[in-house]
């Protein structure tokens, strides 16, 4: 007997990769458990540019999307702009999703909220990981204020890279193919972890495995962290395959 879940997803209104790469992970993990069946569902807030002004404006939108989603009856939300939470306040994701579940519980269609930012640090302790590298598309202050979100949450950042990429559309459209080179002139040699894009409209999926298998290190995204946290939410064991480290079954 099949069982259906409904994924809600709060998502900037320039996004276009939260619902390319969350729905791929969940469709990939049908072809192992045929039996679920994933639908999503999307709410959007106004946001262009990658700017702590306008990040800060969006997300006094997402209580309405968090209402708007759970008119919809969804079984889980995913809050998907990891550094419009990092950059209000050290430890925000804790408050925003509790925030934001109180919306849904209040609208009598209770459901979990992930944010992409609290189930970063989550997966980051998960792997174990005390050390990281991380590549980020944001300016360098905004990435700064994500490197110390990171580590006020107990893991060093030893290495990091910015693109400075500061419309959100061309963070979405930049190439994925492109992060192992990328990768390969950082110095990860001392870290447990690599976060291949701290980000979930940076594309970077089909680059997980690539940096993997050149690293011999576990890699993981915003995105495959989100994906974990969906299915930890749902009581569903956290695995796709083709996802990297996180979502092989290890953990």
């Amino acid at each position: 007997m099949s069982k259906n879940y409904r994924i809600g997803q709060i998502v900037p209104s320039s996004n276009t990769t939260m619902e390319t790469e969350i729905p791929a992970m969940l469709l990939a993990r049908q072809l192992i458990r045929p039996e679920e069946r994933f639908t999503f569902h999307s709410s959007r807030m106004r946001m262009k540019h990658v700017r702590k002004e306008e990040l800060a404006a969006m997300d006094g939108e997402s209580d309405r999307c968090a209402l708007e989603l759970s008119d919809a009856r969804v079984d889980v939300l995913g809050y998907a702009c990891l550094v419009a939470i990092m950059s209000m306040g050290l430890g925000y994701h804790r408050e925003s999703q509790a925030r934001l579940a109180q919306v849904t519980r209040d609208n009598d269609a209770a459901a979990p909220v992930i944010s992409s930012a609290g189930a970063l640090v989550n997966a980051l302790k998960v792997l174990g990981a005390k050390r990281i590298a991380l590549v980020a598309p944001y300016m360098k202050p905004l990435t700064q204020l994500v490197v110390d979100y990171i580590e006020h949450e107990g893991v060093e950042v030893s290495v990091w890279h910015a693109l400075e990429i500061a419309d959100n559309l061309a963070v979405g459209r930049h190439d994925p193919a492109k992060l192992p080179a990328i990768v390969a002139q950082l110095d990860v040699s001392g870290v447990d972890a690599i976060v291949l894009s701290a980000c979930v409209q940076m594309p970077s999926l089909s680059a997980v495995a690539t940096v993997e298998a050149q690293t011999g290190k576990p890699v993981v995204t915003a995105a495959i962290a989100t994906t974990y946290a969906m299915l930890t939410a749902l009581e569903l064991e956290p695995i796709v395959p083709g996802a990297g480290a996180l979502l092989s079954g290890a953990y």
